[in-house]
């Protein structure tokens, strides 16, 4: 990964950061909240030259409400508590009316108390585990029924995939969307046995030993597939180690929910042609919208500089939130939220994205297949589908509905007619 070819930018967005400290009350803010350094800047930095890009676009169209937007950049460092503590800066320091931000499900949990005790707003644009339902965030990534469910039946259905390796970094998504998938494979017949859960910590280099458990479970014959939800830079060790020990996409499959185009492009993939992963956007969608984007990020940012799936996400995200606040006629965060819903704006795949009561998006599923070039070969593309803020696939989260607009609750039981209290730290 060309994780140090962004000084330019780097230096751009530092004076933003501080330029917005003392910006007028001409200007509306917008706080940046990603990890420009540690394990995570290796997929977090594209994210805030995303927003830095988006923004420079918005106020070359003059602006908003008459006024000109202001980034304010802060750099959590991939470290979690760092990340409330940098969200509490941007709120009340910076004084942002929003914040566009975080990666891990650990620091948008960390970051969650303090926007809800200062009513802030947060656009999250990555897939997670669900099980949430923040009146204070708008999930603009994937819940796991627009990725983890459909790369599983992708698994099952399509490529026979009889037992399964659920392997993850060790924090809340991938601890959480595992547990769905146990829950799912053992409803879809899967036997306990058949199933290998790992986790490793954010940063794992020696995959050996588990690339070798991985292999043992096939030992019987059946096929076998990978379901990956390690994050950052560990993700570089496990393909290695997956090209060292021999072993192909026709071997072990392995289907990613957390690595895309940025994480690629600074591997050998030649090895890797033909692994898989869930996204709802890939770089090499074929359609004038994507074509337009992309032209446009490349000639900002330089020709080798990819596209991915969470920076659809931040432009869905920027566009609503652009959309919510010239409809709301305020950057107010009560009266910006009363206007998201139902809001839509195009997104990069050719279809619509919605946004429903529950703050989640209505997006496509597409399952890509890894090529020589580090991109991806759409081999299967959904309509859109509605993100579910509780999964249907373990008990105690069925009965739950997400309903902000009319019931205004996040935890609404059906069974008793109740809202009940969701904790933001647990």
């Amino acid at each position: 990964m060309n994780l140090l070819k962004k000084t330019a930018a780097g230096a751009m967005a530092l004076s933003l950061s501080f330029g917005a400290a003392q910006a007028s009350d001409d200007t509306i803010k917008v706080g940046v909240l990603h990890s420009l350094s540690g394990t995570m800047a290796i997929s977090e930095t594209t994210l805030k030259d995303t927003m830095l890009m988006l923004i420079e676009e918005q106020n070359a169209k003059g602006g908003l409400l008459g006024k000109q937007i202001e980034a304010a950049v802060v750099d959590p460092a991939s470290d979690w508590p760092l990340f409330a503590e940098k969200a509490r800066e941007l709120m009340t320091v910076q004084d942002v009316d929003v914040m566009f931000g975080c990666w891990t499900s650990v620091s948008r949990k960390s970051v969650l108390p303090v926007i809800e005790e200062l009513n802030g707003l947060l656009f999250y644009p990555v897939q997670y585990e669900g099980e949430e339902s923040s009146k204070n965030v708008f999930y603009t990534g994937a819940a796991p029924n627009q990725q983890a469910i459909p790369a599983t039946d992708y698994f099952l259905d399509e490529l026979g995939v009889e037992k399964f390796a659920l392997l993850g970094t060790d924090y809340v998504y991938p601890r959480t969307t595992n547990n769905i998938l146990e829950s799912y494979l053992k409803g879809k017949g899967i036997a306990e046995e058949d199933i290998f859960v790992n986790y490793t910590p954010f940063g794992h280099s020696d995959w050996s030993k588990i690339v070798a458990d991985v292999v043992a479970l096939g030992a019987d014959g059946k096929k076998v597939g990978v379901i990956s939800t390690i994050n950052g830079d560990a993700n570089i060790g496990f393909y290695k180690e997956l090209a060292a020990a021999g072993i192909s996409a026709d071997d072990i499959p392995v289907v990613a929910f957390s690595v895309g185009e940025e994480e690629l492009s600074g591997l050998d993939t030649s090895n890797l042609v033909g692994h898989l992963a869930a996204w709802n956007y890939f770089q090499s969608a074929d359609t004038p919208e994507n074509a337009e984007f992309i032209a446009k990020w490349k000639a900002k940012m330089g020709e080798e500089r990819v596209t991915n799936d969470p920076m659809e996400a931040h432009v869905i995200g920027f566009n609503m939130w652009v959309q919510a606040v010239e409809k709301a006629g305020t950057t107010d965060v009560d009266a910006v939220r009363e206007a998201m819903y139902d809001l839509e704006v195009p997104n990069l795949t050719g279809g619509t994205a919605k946004m429903l009561p529950n703050h989640h998006l209505t997006k496509p599923v597409l399952i890509g297949e890894i090529q020589e070039d580090g991109q991806f070969d759409i081999i299967s593309q959904t309509e859109e589908v509605a993100g579910d803020a509780w999964t249907d696939f373990l008990p105690e989260s069925a009965v739950l509905e997400s309903d902000w607009k009319d019931l205004d609750c996040g935890m609404y039981n059906t069974e008793t007619k109740t809202c009940v209290q969701q904790l933001s730290n647990y």
